[in-house]
């Protein structure tokens, strides 16, 4: 009876911080969220917070009580405790891009360094009254028929997907299916790029994947898959098959990383002037983020691309720089169905390149929003067609900041660039001489120096033009130089030492 009782007490010793932890204090959530959330989500939780305009996605309307990303299954309305816990704590998200621990591709950061788990355990209780949530009837949904994934599993989800999902995602994935979707608050919605598998919200782990199939996502057109009143259910293991074929469909290069230097590699042939050109296998890509420009009138802040991925091959001569970004819609002015599809008026798509006119010998760089007085850049400007029968054209500018601009004749400087879209991807090619125009306005390449170099695109089917567009920080362009005959000369000079060495010491042994 003794040792009963001892167990007894133990186990609430353990399970009571836990138990009440699970329940939080309301009371003192409202001070935290009064604090740290409003901003966003506003004083009420309605989504309506100052900061809320300049978000894309918008904050969440706590209010509603609904919640895109849960567990539990589709006919249950409420999340579990632990899914709004892990929503704001934010660590469990995989596969982000590096320093982001909140929800993949928005502004919701994870606040599991600023906050104790008690601080967000009180938070759920305070926002669950925000909604006036009731505990859930039903549990998270189960894992446990998993299917592993597998070459076989993966030919299931393909077939499965091309009949199901490829209406919306695309037959490759990249969210290109070309319907208008806004989702239950009136937002405009984007069918998720499956091939970037650090944007899902929460991740692509085949388990997230299979939660989302499952349960859908609650107020948007991504509906449930286990709904048997559903036109598209499918049986459990389908559901297992689908998302495995998704997870495979991520490609790692896309994901912007900690490497911040474009390795242009040095060729014998001719630089390619085609995106197809199999020279720019010898290449790899360099993957970066996009941010909204609102730095100058007038200013984005709905952005529709998030990355670009660059590759860069020279040789004697000239230069060229591979750009792919994926855009789910190829923008065409005057085009019926690009019509549909957009929000607003059709523009052309776009991508630019700025490069610094005089290469600084430190890391002192032009003000990377279009250069400065002092420190003049280069802007090479692709655009794609401005109707069915115009051409792609090229501008090259040179800026000394927002305000003054010159655009020049890009036969100038010998600058040519073409461009292909294909299934929701662009692949632009821009090519120029190394030593070409005019060296007090054009920039003339030189291989083993720290080159400094930014990007900029528009998606014209999200009213981008002019100052409205997505932009990058400054990066570097590295030509990594030729091995002088140093480099093959001293291995020889170090094996024929060495070879001297030995017969010397072969021709004393004898003697002795």
């Amino acid at each position: 009876m003794m040792k009963r009782r001892i167990v007894f007490f133990t186990l609430i010793v353990v399970l009571l911080p836990s138990i009440i932890m699970a329940k939080g204090d309301p009371d003192r959530g409202k001070e935290i969220y009064d604090k740290r959330c409003w901003w966003c989500h506003g004083e009420e939780g309605a989504g309506d917070g100052p900061a809320a305009e300049f978000l894309n996605p918008p904050p969440r309307d706590f209010t509603a009580g609904m919640y895109k990303f849960k567990t539990t299954p589709f006919d249950e309305y409420t999340p579990t405790d632990q899914d709004l816990f892990n929503m704001i704590k934010g660590e469990f998200t995989k596969n982000s891009i590096t320093g982001w621990t909140g929800m993949n591709d928005s502004s919701m950061p994870g606040w599991g360094d600023m906050l104790s788990e008690q601080d967000i355990w009180d938070l759920v209780a305070y926002i669950k009254t925000l909604g006036e949530l009731e505990p859930p009837e039903k549990g998270s949904i189960s894992y446990d028929s998993q299917i592993p994934p597998s070459e076989e599993s993966i030919a299931k989800g393909r077939e499965i997907f091309k009949e199901m999902c490829a209406e919306c995602h695309g037959e490759e994935g990249r969210g290109d299916g070309t319907k208008k979707l806004k989702d239950d608050w009136g937002y405009r919605t984007w069918p998720r790029n499956l091939t970037k598998g650090w944007s899902f919200r929460i991740s692509n782990d085949p388990k997230d994947i299979y939660t989302r199939i499952t349960v859908g996502i609650p107020g948007t057109q991504m509906p449930s898959f286990a709904d048997p009143a559903s036109k598209k259910k499918l049986s459990d293991e389908e559901r297992w098959h689908v998302a495995n074929y998704v997870a495979s469909l991520d490609e790692p290069y896309k994901k912007p990383t900690d490497n911040t230097v474009i390795k242009a590699v040095r060729i014998e042939e001719e630089v390619p002037e085609k995106p197809d050109d199999p020279v720019w296998d010898k290449a790899e890509y360099t993957s970066f983020y996009f941010v909204p420009q609102i730095i100058a009138k007038e200013r984005h802040f709905t952005p529709s691309l998030n990355s670009i991925s660059v590759k860069a091959v020279y040789n004697d001569k000239d230069i060229a720089i591979l750009l792919e970004w994926d855009d789910r819609t190829y923008s065409l002015p005057g085009d019926k169905k690009a019509i549909e599809i957009a929000d607003g008026e059709v523009f052309e798509d776009g991508v630019a390149i700025q490069l610094p006119i005089h290469i600084p010998d430190g890391s002192e760089k032009p003000y990377f929003g279009m250069g400065d007085a002092s420190k003049p850049v280069n802007i090479w400007f692709w655009k794609s067609p401005s109707s069915k029968d115009a051409p792609q054209t090229i501008k090259l500018i040179n800026a000394k900041g927002f305000e003054k601009q010159e655009e020049r004749d890009p036969s100038e400087a010998g600058l040519k660039a073409v461009g292909t879209y294909n299934k929701g991807t662009w692949r632009v090619v821009m090519k120029r001489a190394l030593k070409a125009g005019d060296p007090e306005k054009d920039i003339q390449f030189v291989s083993g120096k720290f080159i400094p170099i930014a990007f900029a695109a528009w998606d014209g089917s999200n009213q981008e033009k002019g100052s409205k567009h997505v932009m990058t920080t400054w990066y570097w362009l590295f030509l990594k130089p030729e091995p002088g005959i140093g480099v093959y000369a001293w291995p020889i000079v170090i094996a024929l030492l060495v070879f001297g060495g030995e017969l010397m010491w072969l021709r004393s042994a004898r003697k002795k």
